[in-house]
This record gives C-alpha cells, structure tokens and sequence, in this order.
C-alpha cells in the first residue's frame, strides 16, 4: 500500500514539473488596419491555461520528495505482529531479531518471520481439522508396548521457540525455515519420544491407571531427553493341584513378565538429548489424546472383564452368604447372651436374698448375743444385790437379827431378783448344733435349721 501510494506521489510530482516547463506566457505584435483603413500594429499574448500557469515547481518537488519517502516506508519499517518472531538480514551481512510486536526498524533488511508457537497434532483418518491453524499434521504413530500389544498413538502438542534473541537466530540460521523445523525435526522427535514411552510401559499397565504416568514420562522425555532404561524380563511360576479321579496331579504356569528400570547416574537419571533439547525449544502442551489399542487385546480384555464380573459376582454370593452365616451365629451369640444375663440376673436375685437373710440372721444374731450380755448383767446386778442384802442380813443377824427375820429378807431380795429378770427380753429363736464334720454348724446351715425349727413351732401350735 505504501510502494502504491508513493508511486502516486511521484507519478503527480513528475506531472506537475513537466506540466510547468509547457506554460506559454510571451507577448506578440501583428501587422493590421483600424477601422479607417490605417496601418497598425497591434499587440497580442499567448498562454497557457490558468489551471498550468498556477503550477508551483516547489509542489511539484514537495510530492516527489513524498512519494520517494512512502514509497521507501516499507523498506525502512516493519509492523511485528504478535505471535511472531523476526529475523533480519541487513544488507551489510549483520543479522539481527525483533522479538516483540509494534512498528519496528528494518533498514533495507530481508525479514525472516517465525512463529513462536508451533502446534502439531495426529490427526486420525476422516476426523475434521482446519489446518490453517495447524504447523504440523501428523498421521497415528505406531507403537508396541513392552508386552508386545500394538497400538496407535494420538497426541496434540505445543512448543516454543527460544525466548533468547542469540538462540533464535542460531535455530533460524540452523533450520533455515519453519517447515523444516517442523517437518524434519519435531515431527521425527514427537514420534520417537512417543514410541520410546510406550516401551516402557506395559498396556495392561496402562488401562489400569498408568495412563497418567504415561503422559508425563513422554512430556518428560520431550522436555530433557530421553530417558536411558534397561529392560528386565521376570518368569513368574504358579503351581497349583488338581484332584482328579483319585489322582493328585500339579500344573505348571510360568508367566512371563517385563520391567522397564530407568538408568541413574549419582541418582539422577541419565538422559539422551535429542535436537529440541538441544535447541532449547520449549515444550508448552502435551496432551495424548487417544491410544487406540489392538481390536485382539481389546477382546481379550472383554473377555477378562467378563470373567472379572463373574468372579466378583461369585464372591459377592460367598460374601453373602458368609454374612448371613455370621448373622445367624451373632443372632444365637445374642440370644446366649440374653439368656446368660437372665440367669445371672435370677442368681444374683437369689444371692441377694440369702445374703440379706444371712445378714438380718448375724443382725438377730448379734442382738441375741447383746440381749444375754444383758441378761448376764443383770443377772449379776441382782447377785450382787443379793450378795449386798445377804451381807446385810448378816451383819444384821451378827448384829442380833433373829432367823425369822433374815429368812423374810432373803426371800423378798430372791422375788425381787426374779422379777428383774422376768423383764429381761430373751430371742425368739436360737439353734445351734454340730455340722456333719461334728464341727460347729456354718451360717447357711444355722439359717436353714433355724427355719426348719420355725416351721416346725408354727404346725405344732396350729394342731
């Protein structure tokens, strides 16, 4: 649009100067007659067109100057789109980048545009995709696992080039191009970092929840490298016994396994560079979009997801059964222990009542023993008022007391003794007898007899 418009620029200056150099405006005198008849000279003047006449060569300088400069616009100036960086060769050799967007110094340079971003995707057969958008395409990348499954690979990637203006214009000089950055060097790299990955894992490890791990140790690898493994082959044996017949009989199964060990240095992986490392180009997305397994494993696996559901539901049945047996065995354990408790509540009941008789018993018994001691006191308090009147009478009788006398006043203190003790309380019931070890009777046994006697007191009365 500029070159246009200076050309327009120069075109009108170049017209105005050539138009000015054709303006006609000198004087000029002819030969004629007055309307007398008279010779005379008359005097006439040719020009150009005002519109020419007006014409200023400063104008028509001012636009060729103009038209010189927009029409070199382009070749001083650049806009730097965002998304984009530039490499510029001067005419002088000197190269040089513009790393951000904006209008920009070129200098006559030759610019070379590179994408920052480059996405490159596997696009499978008849999927839609609008490649306008795309810098890489890729077909679905074959791969085998290490358990030899087959499969293809759909990944959808992102990377971008280096950040630092030294390293970019050494990639740029290097690759020469973005299509053959792309085409000879990350589309290669993608593909062999992705089959590399699924060596190192197995797909039955894969559809049972590596795919995670498996995602990353290929961002991982296209980041820093590869990764250096070695393979380790396992041979597991399972035996087992049959009874067929009368006959025992063992099979053998040996199954063969793989392991995929990462090789360390000091502990720290030892890695392979490849040229995006190398190049120090950045990896910013990486998604794995499908790995469309081998229809052979695929069958296989339904059939062990079959046999899994049949299995699981066996187990559910023994499960269920084992819980109801421990139900009825808890139920029985329950009603054991309801059972037990009734009957330690009816022994304890029981004991509680022999334990409250044995204790008003030795309550009975204690205040029996309290009533005789009482008894016995008062007992000797009367002795000893006899004694005391005795002795009186004595010292009476010593004294001139006739018998007649003495015997009045021993019979009145013996009357008076006996009724004293005709208002001593004495126990109700007391038994006691030798046991059958010709020992003392124990408190059950006092008890038990003691009631028995009772008993036998309460009939005797009522006949």
């Amino acid at each position: 649009m500029f070159q246009f418009l200076g050309i327009l620029l120069l075109i009108a200056g170049v017209a105005i100067f050539l138009i000015k150099s054709f303006v006609i405006t000198e004087d000029k005198y002819e030969e004629g007659e007055n309307y007398q008849g008279e010779p005379v000279r008359q005097k006439s003047q040719t020009k150009s067109p005002d519109w020419m006449i007006n014409l200023n060569k400063k104008l028509s300088i001012f636009f060729i100057v103009g038209g010189l400069l927009v029409f070199m616009i382009p070749y001083l100036l650049f806009f730097a789109d965002r998304g984009y960086n530039y490499l510029l060769v001067h005419p002088s050799g000197k190269l040089d980048a513009v790393m951000s967007q904006g209008i920009k110094w070129r200098g006559f340079a030759k610019i070379d545009p590179w994408q920052k971003f480059i996405d490159v995707k596997v696009v499978a057969e008849g999927v839609e995709f609008d490649a306008k958008e795309l810098e890489g395409i890729m077909m679905p990348i074959p791969l085998r696992f290490i358990d030899q499954v087959t499969a293809d690979g759909l990944v959808s990637t992102r990377f971008q080039l280096p950040s630092d203006e030294i390293e970019f214009i050494s990639l740029a000089i290097e690759f020469r191009s973005m299509s053959n950055l792309v085409n000879n060097t990350i589309i290669p790299t993608i593909k062999e970092q992705l089959i590399q990955t699924a060596y190192m894992f197995a797909a039955q490890d894969y559809i049972s929840g590596e795919a995670q791990s498996f995602r990353q140790t290929f961002e991982e690898q296209l980041k820093a490298g590869t990764y250096a493994v070695e393979k380790i082959e396992h041979l597991d044996t399972i035996w087992g016994n049959i009874e067929r017949k009368g006959e025992q009989r063992q099979i053998k199964e040996i199954r063969t396994r793989y392991e995929v060990i990462k090789m360390e240095e000091n502990g720290i992986p030892i890695r392979i560079p490849h040229e995006l490392s190398e190049n120090n180009i950045t990896v910013s997305q990486v998604i794995v979009d499908q790995l469309n397994l081998d229809p052979t494993f695929k069958q296989r696996l339904e059939k062990q997801r079959d046999e899994s559901a049949l299995r699981q539901l066996e187990q559910q049945k023994i499960e269920t059964a084992k819980a109801t047996q421990q139900r009825i065995i808890a139920e029985g354990e329950r009603d054991k222990a309801g059972e037990r408790v009734t009957q330690e509540k009816l022994q304890v009941s029981k004991l509680i009542a022999i334990e409250t008789r044995l204790k008003e018993e030795q309550t009975n018994k204690e205040l029996a023993a309290i009533a005789l001691l009482t008894a016995k006191l008062a007992a000797q308090k009367i002795k000893v008022l006899a004694d005391a009147d005795a002795y009186e009478i004595r010292q009476k009788v010593h004294a001139g007391i006739t018998p007649e006398r003495e015997l009045e006043m021993r019979l009145n203190a013996n009357v008076a003794g006996m009724a004293e003790l005709a208002k001593t309380k004495w126990p109700t019931y007391y038994f006691n007898s030798p046991g059958s070890t010709g020992k003392s009777a124990g408190p059950l046994e006092s008890i038990i007899m003691s009631a028995m006697s009772k008993q036998l007191t309460t009939t005797n009365v009522k006949k």
